[in-house]
């Protein structure tokens, strides 16, 4: 029997190690992964500012996974109906389950110079050239008339860049020579999120010299300025992209919806950014690494669960798979040197917030047995030396 896991985010690398504790030994656990290491995705805005942080949110799944078998490849198409997975090589791969764990890809909506001009931040190969763009650009503002960097989108991701973009100013003595701006199309930053941590957050950006623009749509771009649904062009230097999800190539570029069991098809299972989750409450989960974790362990115990009844003859009725349930404890964003923390109804900024979000990044880390990346991620938030 074979259990294929694609992808190895948060919910690929929870769900890889779940299974190796669940399920018996004779059965073939394989995760197709097409980097063969898992990123510590919500941290990839820091490497902008801080590029040594790299080695802190990059572990290899040799390190942390015991007896899974990994397959350095690109996933191109997964055939539910035939439990059939195709990769880049051209090779296939028959499952009797696989969990779908393959992310979310940045949607660019089809808006005319965005995707040609706008980098995302997916990968550290972004951050990277986000950090050197935004150093070319505080090399050609000056302080009457500084360079403009646009950060289109103000979900988390789109926050933190803009945060972080700020911080790197005054860390290089830049402040007066580049105007950070983030772009919105809906009435409030964080949009997704209650009201009291959307004012938390934009207090935050705004004593970091953020320029929020709530209400503003883009409807394209040329080399020099950003055109916005109102018709008013708004110059930059440089332009970053997190303004959406959309699935991954492999499914086509959708993101299939599924119920709370996450099931899509007998043998498959769709879990993390990948799907568009409504869980046992009727109510739509957000793409999260806090989610996809949490659908990551319960799609784990619902596939022992199907094994367990295969290996016994599978005669009898299949079991019940038990629903996925989202109940958030709270949510994090760092903003620069700061954060802002949601612990139920409260909303904390400042140190707590930072030491709750150096808490929870560690703690990650721990969890999926990189030991020595969370010591260091420690030491880097603290400022300690490795």
């Amino acid at each position: 029997m074979r259990l294929a896991v694609l992808g190895a985010g948060y919910a690929g690398l929870t769900l890889a190690r779940k299974l190796e504790r669940t399920v018996p030994d004779d059965v073939e656990i394989l995760v197709v992964e097409k980097t063969g290491r898992h990123l510590v995705q919500h941290e990839v805005h820091r490497a902008i500012r801080r590029p040594s942080l790299a080695d802190d949110i990059v572990v290899e799944l040799g390190d942390v996974l015991d007896r899974a078998e990994v397959r350095q490849a690109e996933v191109t198409d997964v055939d539910p109906d035939a439990n059939v997975v195709s990769l880049d090589s051209g090779a296939t791969i028959e499952y009797d389950y696989a969990g779908v764990c393959l992310g979310a890809e940045t949607a660019f909506y089809g808006l005319p110079g965005v995707e040609e001009r706008a980098t995302p931040l997916k990968t550290l190969d972004d951050a990277d050239r986000i950090r050197a763009d935004f150093l070319d650009a505080l090399d050609a503002g000056r302080p009457e008339e500084p360079s403009r960097v646009v950060v289109g989108g103000a979900g988390l991701s789109g926050v933190q860049v803009a945060g972080e973009l700020a911080a790197f100013a005054r860390e290089e003595g830049e402040r007066e020579s580049v105007t950070v701006t983030l772009l919105e199309q809906l009435d409030e930053v964080a949009p997704a999120f209650p009201a009291n941590f959307q004012s938390a957050v934009r207090e935050q950006l705004a004593a970091r010299d953020v320029e929020i623009r709530t209400g503003t749509a883009v409807s394209s771009a040329d080399d020099d300025a950003i055109e916005l649904e109102t018709g008013e062009k708004l110059d930059y230097d440089q332009f970053v992209w997190t303004g959406g999800i959309r699935g991954p190539d492999a499914l086509g570029g959708e993101r299939p919806q599924v119920k709370n069991t996450l099931r899509l098809g007998d043998g498959t299972f769709v879990v993390g950014d990948a799907a568009r989750v409504v869980d046992a409450d009727g109510e739509p989960v957000p793409a999260s690494a806090q989610a996809a974790v949490r659908e990551a362990r319960a799609v784990a115990g619902n596939i022992a669960s199907l094994v367990e009844y295969d290996r016994e003859g599978g005669d009898m009725f299949e079991p019940r798979l038990d629903p996925f349930a989202f109940d958030s404890p709270g949510w994090l964003v760092s903003i620069g040197d700061g954060a802002v923390a949601q612990v139920g109804p409260t909303v904390l900024t400042g140190k707590a917030a930072k030491a709750l979000k150096t808490t929870v990044g560690a703690g990650y880390l721990s969890s999926v047995g990189a030991i020595r990346n969370a010591a260091d991620l420690v030491g880097e938030e603290l400022g300690y030396e490795k």
